[in-house]
């Protein structure tokens, strides 16, 4: 269960979930890890003013938002204008303080405010020459979102900001540069900024979308309609906003023998970590969780312990929530831990039962993969395989109480029987359904506890 540790950042507790116990000659454990985050302030939200917490200051944040303002932007004009609006949305809801830039993206990358470099820090007037700034953006050239990415770290860079965090815009295809082009940004940029990434209206690739926000350890989401733009532009800020903690990695301490199967977030979304892997010493490793607010999210870790006799127990791992070390030289901060167990039992019924939160998420990882390759079945013209693999999707999702996304699959299939997974495919899909129910596919939801 959890365990506290007194600090200047946010109260977190970590709890682990498991089934200990495996049958003679198992060996693999599986435990969901729930992080929570309450209250308090951080390094940067209750900063230390004389060697003094300061309660009621804001985390120090930065952020950039990125537009596309590709010529395909202009199709119809009133998409190029919903994003103005969107972002001059977004530059209201910014917290005094708050440093920000606007870039505007194309098949290059230009800081339209405030320009040279530099980030703006946000009160009355800086909002309203951004605003002014916005109305000059205009639609034309091509799409290059590794140049924008670039832009935005190096603008980052010139800021000591805690929280820093990108908002990106696009409404195409990254058609100016190549995948490994766009690969290598990301990578460049991942651990350095968390990135929210919106798609706009249907003729941008899914997948590339999701990339970015999976890379930057942001959401993705699609606006089929770009009158909503400023309504999620507006969501997306004032969560930026309320994330009072950066770079919190999931420490991983394993003993002499024990491998790792891998590590997952499960929820909110289903993201995968386990080769984002970073050494922090003998036997540990670091997975990076990004920013934190007041929230919770549930994580899924596999180990593969040496075999062992019956009535035999070990500590199959040691889980952390670490916060870096706020200065050269001092240490990391240690924010709670759990801990995962291992015992081996000839009782058959002790070692075959799974633990309710382990079965769940493992459906909801199911259900994120059914979709995908689903999906993929139908773009291919695998009939047969897509209404198998959208079948078992509806069944999960029935199953779990997913109902958001048994509602999206409703309009890609009919369902006959939600319980067996029986379904038609549907002869004629909207575009942005199909999009929708593939740009949230992951999404889950929690464990009825």
């Amino acid at each position: 269960m959890a365990k506290f540790f007194k600090s200047t950042v946010p109260q977190f507790s970590v709890e682990v979930y498991q089934n200990a116990f495996l049958p003679e000659g198992g060996r693999d454990v599986n435990a969901i890890v729930t992080v929570t985050s309450t209250g308090g302030g951080t390094t940067g939200g209750v900063p230390l003013v004389d060697g003094v917490s300061a309660p009621g200051r804001a985390a120090d944040a930065a952020v950039v938002l990125m537009v596309d303002c590709s010529g395909s932007m202009d199709h119809p004009p009133a998409k190029m204008r919903n994003a103005r609006d969107a972002t001059a949305a977004a530059v209201e809801t910014l917290r005094d303080g708050t440093r920000f830039a606007v870039v505007a993206g194309t098949h290059v990358a230009k800081d339209v405010y405030p320009g040279g470099g530099r980030l703006a820090v946000a009160d009355a007037r800086t909002r309203a020459e951004a605003r002014d700034a916005l109305r000059g953006l205009t639609a034309g050239g091509g799409t290059a979102i590794g140049t924008w990415l670039r832009l935005a770290d190096r603008l980052f860079a010139v800021s000591e900001a805690d929280i820093r965090h990108g908002i990106l815009l696009t409404d195409g295809r990254n058609e100016h540069e190549s995948p490994d082009d766009l690969r290598a940004a990301l990578d460049a940029c991942a651990g350095r900024f968390t990135c929210d990434a919106r798609g706009v209206g249907t003729d941008w690739e899914v997948k590339e979308v999701t990339g970015i926000a999976s890379a930057l350890l942001g959401t993705a989401d699609i606006v089929a309609d770009p009158a909503g733009l400023a309504a999620d532009f507006t969501r997306m800020m004032e969560d930026a906003m309320g994330k009072e903690v950066a770079d919190v990695a999931l420490r991983l301490w394993t003993p002499v023998g024990v491998e790792i199967v891998f590590v997952k977030q499960v929820a909110p979304t289903v993201t995968d970590l386990t080769g984002r892997r970073a050494q922090a010493g003998p036997r540990a490793g670091d997975y990076p969780t990004g920013s934190w607010g007041d929230e919770s999210r549930d994580y899924h870790v596999c180990v593969r312990v040496p075999e062992a006799g019956i009535g035999q127990e070990m500590l199959a791992a040691r889980v952390s929530l670490i916060l870096p070390a706020a200065a050269e030289g001092a240490a990391p901060q240690a924010l709670a831990q759990g801990l995962v167990r291992a015992v081996w039992t000839d009782d058959l019924a002790a070692s075959t039962a799974m633990n309710p939160q382990v079965a769940h998420y493992t459906g909801q990882a199911e259900l994120a993969q059914a979709i995908q390759q689903g999906l993929d079945a139908r773009k291919s013209g695998d009939f047969d395989g897509a209404t198998a693999k959208l079948g078992r999707a509806v069944q999960l999702a029935s199953a779990s109480g997913n109902a958001d996304t048994a509602k999206l699959l409703s309009k890609v299939v009919d369902v006959v029987d939600a319980a067996t997974g029986t379904v038609r495919l549907k002869a004629r899909v909207a575009e942005a359904d199909e999009m929708t129910l593939e740009t949230r596919s992951t999404k889950t939801v929690r464990v009825k506890k």
